[in-house]
């Protein structure tokens, strides 16, 4: 029996009876004594309560439905759903649906929710598809997007077709939202669906997804609109699919679409065409440059000072700087004036060739003809001056760019904060902020309660918060750069917390962070291993409308790579893959590099041949990382080959690039080759640097040739050729090495006596009068090497060289390595009293020196120390400490060091694992060896064969025949066989397992 007292949907009704906001109508209590002029209506009322009392409940229904859905008000729909209920009888979902319908349409979308949550979700009842598209319409015009899309989902479940209405509604809040790519998604399913969008929708999200970069995406939904819906596209749309093809560097595509355009009618500016040219000069092709340039003259557009000066920066960045000037000079007869962007290319090409001079010389050229610099040109300059050490000329170049009324950015802050010393990154910011606010914002610094002289954090970060604040008040534009600014130097000094409720600070203001912005913040969060929150990040920042561009990702690379995780560097390719941007040729050397470091030189010269493959053209640097890779591995002839092949793909080697070539050779014994490449060096007009005397000095204190690494000690100094920290640091490491006072057995070629000398020859420069080398007396003896040692401390202290960190590090490793750890332990007591603090390479070098002494649990007594300190532990010192725990025999400590590892996102070398792999199968723990082998090949590790047949035979012994299985599959998926032996007990094991199955 239904009653009114059971009833949730009269409830409902009478609860707002007494009081909508949402509904201006007020209605009686029984529509039985409301007179109405319907007399059609009354008749299907009187009708309905006859069925009732008849009880035909259902008949009753579909009366009640149709009197709904043809009420001409919501307030006579109202009163029927009351009589309904008034007589205890429930509605039908036809009626539910057409009273929802009717509160939709009357903008009452509250009222339906309330409708639909208390009478049908609460009933449990299941909602039909135009039940479920009102309520998509409600809750998109409440605000609740996301209940909206949970709900439009449903519908597609249903294998029902949602309408029109609901499908705008729902396109619209994305849009709104700039959430292009979820609206690309929902657009595809409504298109497959059969519902046909309208113009201004296909408009909207081609322009958005554009905007956003998503630019596969945008070409599906250009050819959904143009070929099967039919709709023609308009001029701007042709233009944002052209300026997002020219932006990522599609030029294939943008061409192909300017000659679309051309065909269908439209007229293609000026401005399409500098574009086109913009994006092949990028791609450094400039003979297609040059061609768009003069279909451009042929059609009448006449260039201005935005076209000549896309063609120079081409022409210029790939060092054709003759070129550059004829169309510089073809600008000037045309009457148009080089500006500030024309001036900065070139300065900025200038300071990349390493010709400051001529750059600085250029600005002040610009200043003469009333022609203010950008901060820009003020940022390459103070880069450039940076990179030769240049520092008093930084100062007055800063100084003159405030007094020009310059304002400073975020990028400059950038370039000053990476050369800032430790600790002092917040009075940095205060700075540039300062000069921000002034030439920025016009406000008088000394009117705040701020000062440069602070020294107290707190102090600090009050000064740098007012500034802000005033920032913000007085130029909203520029608080990006000034939030930018700070966030990078709480980012720099490690206050990731700080940073991010700087962030939040920002958005509140309704602010869009920058990019540089994010990107400093990501870098911080990898420094500190959290990967996963740097990831989150990058999602994040992408719904706020800010795109991860090639920096970003290089950052994701460059940290994993200084932690080993090759797998999860590959994974960044991926994820660039995926949302369609191409790597650029640092993101290939970084892993490369790292590549080399972990001697996985197969992979290292696959990635190369990858990179060249995307189209990507190699530049001196990623050659200097391979040749150096080929160096470092004993591998001189590839280096030689890859050398020559650089100079056939028109690359003029430099310094560096001769450098590691000759370093390679003569550390290989190659040195008549080596001579050979350093003779080609000189003829090129390149004078050998401290950093090649520095190389062939350590190495041939390495090998024990003391006096002829001394000799070239005194010819650099007589060559006028100042060393450097790292030059004393080879001295001092390489004189410490040998403190033991025994004999160390090098294998040395008689023959190559001639070659040292030839070596000699060509280093020597025979301007300078040659000078007695009195050097051999100070080192032909453990004291005395002891007593050189020092001195060199006492000269380095003299030169004042900054930090002494590597010069102790140097010693410290010295004497460990001679196995004089108290001397060792001196010498860092030193260094502390001296205010230098040890930091990871230091607690490594005392960790490894107490493992070889055979003291581990000293090792792990430094280890904990170090974590004490706040000093965190580098991949390295966990793969000194793992090691040692494993020729100690100590497995429980070991195993727990591989969790911390893991936890801290590092994970161990491939010796690293082979000595724990090693460990765990003499101790017969097949379950942990197992894992670890997985772990190995998991990070292309391959273990040596001995490690693998020996787990292979454990696993035998044990019964663990799947476990033996997937060995055996992963060793010859790598190309690997197990040795007879094994073969033999595995082929016994699996027959006895047969057996016993079978039995």
């Amino acid at each position: 029996m239904i009653t009114k007292q059971n009833s949730s949907c009269y409830n409902w009704f009478k609860s707002r009876r007494r009081g909508i906001t949402t509904c201006t109508l007020q209605l009686e209590s029984s529509l039985v004594s409301q007179s109405t002029s319907n007399d059609h209506n009354l008749l299907c009322l009187s009708l309905a309560e006859q069925l009732i009392k008849r009880g035909l409940i259902s008949s009753a229904q579909q009366v009640i439905r149709r009197i709904i859905a043809n009420s001409a008000s919501v307030s006579d729909a109202i009163s029927v759903v009351d009589f309904a209920k008034f007589h205890g009888m429930d509605l039908d979902m036809g009626s539910y649906r057409a009273i929802i319908k009717k509160l939709v349409q009357s903008g009452q979308w509250q009222l339906a929710l309330s409708l639909y949550c208390e009478n049908i979700v609460a009933a449990g009842i299941d909602p039909d598809s135009d039940v479920l598209n009102s309520v998509v319409i409600c809750y998109c015009e409440i605000g609740e997007l996301e209940d909206a899309m949970k709900h439009f989902d449903r519908i597609f479940l249903m294998d029902s077709v949602p309408v029109k209405p609901a499908c705008n509604a729902i396109l619209r809040d994305l849009y709104a939202q700039e959430r292009f790519l979820e609206a690309f998604d929902y657009f595809v399913r409504i298109h497959d669906a059969g519902v046909n969008m309208s113009f201004s929708s296909y408009n909207i999200l081609i322009d958005g997804l554009c905007y956003k970069g998503y630019l596969n995406e945008a070409m599906k939904s250009f050819e959904m609109m143009r070929k099967i819906s039919g709709l023609t596209p308009s001029l701007h749309l042709y233009k944002s699919l052209f300026y997002g093809f020219c932006k990522r560097g599609w030029v294939v595509e943008a061409e192909s679409l300017f000659e679309e355009m051309e065909l269908q009618g439209f007229f293609v500016d000026k401005m399409m065409y500098t574009s086109l040219m913009n994006a092949y000069s990028k791609d450094k092709k400039m003979k297609m440059a040059m061609r768009v340039y003069l279909r451009m003259l042929k059609t009448g557009c006449e260039p201005d000072s935005y076209s000549c000066n896309t063609l120079i920066h081409g022409f210029v960045t790939m060092g054709l700087f003759d070129k550059g000037w004829v169309v510089f000079n073809q600008m000037i007869e045309w009457g148009l004036q080089p500006n500030m962007v024309t001036y900065h290319i070139i300065i900025r090409n200038y300071c990349r060739d390493r010709n400051v001079d001529c750059a600085l010389t250029l600005l002040n050229n610009m200043l003469s003809n009333s022609i203010a610099p950008s901060v820009h040109c003020y940022t390459d300059l103070i880069a450039s001056l940076y990179k030769e050490n240049r520092l008093v000329e930084i100062d007055e170049l800063y100084k003159n760019m405030l007094e020009n009324g310059v304002v400073p950015d975020h990028v400059l802050s950038f370039i000053l904060m990476k050369k800032c010393p430790k600790g002092q990154e917040l009075q940095l910011a205060l700075m540039v902020l300062l000069a921000i606010a002034k030439n920025g914002c016009g406000i008088d610094p000394l009117a705040l309660s701020t000062s440069t002289t602070l020294n107290a954090t707190g102090d600090l970060i009050k000064a740098i918060e007012l500034l802000l604040g005033e920032i913000v008040k007085s130029n909203p534009n520029l608080a990006n750069v000034a939030f930018g600014v700070y966030i990078s130097a709480l980012c720099k000094g490690g206050e990731s917390e700080y940073a991010f409720l700087c962030m939040d600070k920002l958005v509140s203001l309704g602010c869009r962070p920058l990019l540089i912005t994010y990107n400093s913040l990501i870098k911080c969060l990898c420094q500190e291993g959290l990967f996963e929150v740097a990831n989150s990040l990058i999602e994040l920042m992408q719904d706020f409308g800010t795109a991860p561009d090639t920096s970003t990702y290089l950052i994701m690379v460059s940290e994993y790579c200084k932690r080993g995780d090759i797998a999860s560097a590959y994974g960044v390719l991926d994820q660039m893959d995926m949302r369609g941007l191409k790597p650029g040729v640092s993101i290939y050397d970084r892993i490369i590099g790292c590549l080399f470091r972990e001697k996985r030189i197969l992979e290292a010269e696959v990635m190369f041949k990858r990179m060249l493959e995307a189209g990507v053209d190699p530049d001196e640097v990623v050659y200097v990382t391979m040749i150096n890779g080929y160096s470092k591995n004993g591998k001189p002839i590839e280096a030689c080959q890859l050398f020559e092949k650089m100079i056939g793909n028109s690359i003029q080697p430099s310094s560096y690039s001769y450098t590691a070539l000759i370093s390679g050779l003569v550390k290989k014994g190659m040195m008549d080759k080596g001579c050979m490449y350093l003779d080609r060096m000189l003829g090129d007009g390149f004078v050998p640097n401290a950093v090649l005397y520095t190389s062939l000095i350590n190495h041939f204190l390495r090998i024990g040739e003391f006096e002829f690494a001394f000799k070239l000690v005194d010819l650099m100094d007589r060559n006028q050729i100042e060393g450097d920290l790292i030059t004393y640091i080879a001295l001092v490491s390489g004189v410490c090495r040998h403190m033991t006072g025994r004999k160390r057995l090098f294998i040395v070629d008689r023959g190559s006596e001639n070659a040292k000398e030839m070596l000699y020859e060509l280093l020597h420069q025979r301007t300078l009068p040659l000078r007695k080398n009195n050097l051999k007396v100070c080192v032909n003896s453990p004291e005395g090497m002891k007593s050189f040692a020092l001195k060199l401390v006492k000269k380095v202290k003299e030169i004042q060289f900054m930090p002494n960190l590597y010069l102790y590090n140097g010693i410290i490793s010295g004497f460990c390595g001679a196995g004089r750890i108290q001397d060792a332990h001196d010498h860092l007591e030193m260094m502390q009293r001296e205010g230098v603090c040890p930091n990871q390479v230091t607690y490594t070098i005392l960790i490894d020196g107490h493992i070889r002494a055979g003291e581990i649990d000293c090792a792990i007594g430094f280890f904990n120390k170090m974590n004490a300190d706040g000093c965190a532990p580098d991949r390295i010192t966990y793969n000194t400490l793992l090691k040692g725990l494993c020729q100690a025999g100590r497995l429980p400590d070991a195993l727990s060091i591989l969790y911390t590892m893991h936890k801290r996102g590092f994970f161990p070398s491939k010796a690293s694992y082979e000595n724990l792999l090693k460990c765990l199968c003499s101790s017969c723990l097949s379950i942990p060896a197992f894992k670890v082998f997985g772990e190995m090949i998991a990070h292309g590790y391959v273990p040596r064969p001995y490690s693998y047949n020996w787990l292979l035979c454990i696993l035998c012994e044990e019964k663990q025949l799947p476990e033996a299985h997937m060995v055996l599959d992963m060793m010859h998926e790598t190309g690997k066989l197990p040795y007879k032996s094994t073969k033999r007990l595995l082929g016994e094991t699996f027959h006895r397992q047969r057996e016993l199955l079978f039995s």
